[in-house]
């Protein structure tokens, strides 16, 4: 069977009841809610599911529409950069899929949404048209102001929908893409100036590991301070390596890990071996691994 995943990320990590109900929105047959997390501080949710492409394109749709109904930007606060209620649709092959497959899902979401909402839609990765809006983080530069003012210009105006943002929804990027690891290092300190000079260092725009982008951010809800990650090609950049690059500038100032932590799920190949004990990954997160929720969503399809 071939098999897309989809990963969107939505502006929203503090309501209970929200969160449920756009988990809620992508149950369907023939896709699987693999795993969500959210975090209060980011504000943010990321939602992780897989199936058939016709399957997962309506569950994205459904997922957009309970998302823009319950969010509202002009009242959303947290620390992680964001364009839209549903800040970020990824599109990413699995087995038996290719990435035109994940290029067409991506434009026939992105055309919905667009007409269904007013909502404004950038393609990103391998489904955008410009090599400019390639890179996610050209799109979300400067957030949701930084993007509106950029769509005043025509080369910025969106690939579908109006040419402003929505008054509550802002805007979305949706792509095509090849698996990512979003990855949290943790570290023993309140100093918000020492998760920014680490993450200023390692990360690929300074020079730093490749395939890596970073950020330091402050978690106010647990008193500590965070370097968080995207590893956009873990086979090239491992978790590993990336984990020795934290500690080692940590050192430097101090500090140490407290922990790292999973936002979604990983490849099996991307851990090593005992991640708790080399890389400190917290208890709840050593489940998180793609293979082994989709056995377990197969062996439950089976018995159904």
């Amino acid at each position: 069977m071939s098999l897309v995943e989809c990963v969107p990320n939505v502006s929203e990590g503090r309501r209970a009841d929200v969160i449920a109900a756009i988990a809620a929105s992508i149950a369907a047959p023939g896709v699987h809610l693999l795993d969500q997390s959210s975090d209060p501080s980011h504000n943010r949710s990321v939602y992780t599911f897989a199936g058939e492409a016709s399957a997962v394109r309506d569950a994205a749709q459904r997922l957009v529409e309970t998302a823009i109904a319950s969010i509202d930007l002009r009242t959303h606060e947290g620390v992680h950069p964001r364009i839209g209620a549903v800040d970020v649709v990824p599109f990413v092959p699995l087995d038996g899929t290719d990435m035109d497959e994940c290029v067409r899902l991506a434009k026939d979401v992105a055309r919905s949404v667009s007409d269904k909402f007013g909502l404004p839609v950038f393609l990103y990765e391998e489904a955008a048209a410009t090599d400019e809006r390639r890179n996610l983080a050209d799109v979300r530069r400067g957030g949701l102001n930084g993007l509106a003012h950029r769509m005043k210009q025509p080369e910025w105006r969106p690939d579908f929908g109006p040419d402003r943002p929505h008054p509550s929804a802002g805007a979305t990027a949706i792509g095509a893409r090849q698996i990512l690891i979003a990855y949290n290092i943790n570290l023993a300190s309140n100093r918000t100036s020492v998760a920014k000079r680490i993450a200023s260092v390692i990360r690929t725009s300074n020079g730093g590991l490749p395939f890596l982008k970073a950020m330091g951010v402050q978690l106010e809800h647990r008193g500590i301070v965070q370097v968080s990650m995207n590893l956009t090609n873990y086979k090239e950049t491992s978790m590993t390596a990336v984990f020795d690059a934290v500690a080692r500038e940590a050192s430097a100032d101090g500090v140490r890990i407290l922990e790292s932590e999973i936002v979604g799920l990983v490849p099996a190949d991307a851990l090593p071996p005992d991640p708790a004990r080399r890389l400190k990954v917290r208890k709840e997160d050593l489940d998180r691994v793609l293979e082994e929720r989709l056995e377990k969503e197969e062996g439950r399809r089976k018995t159904e």
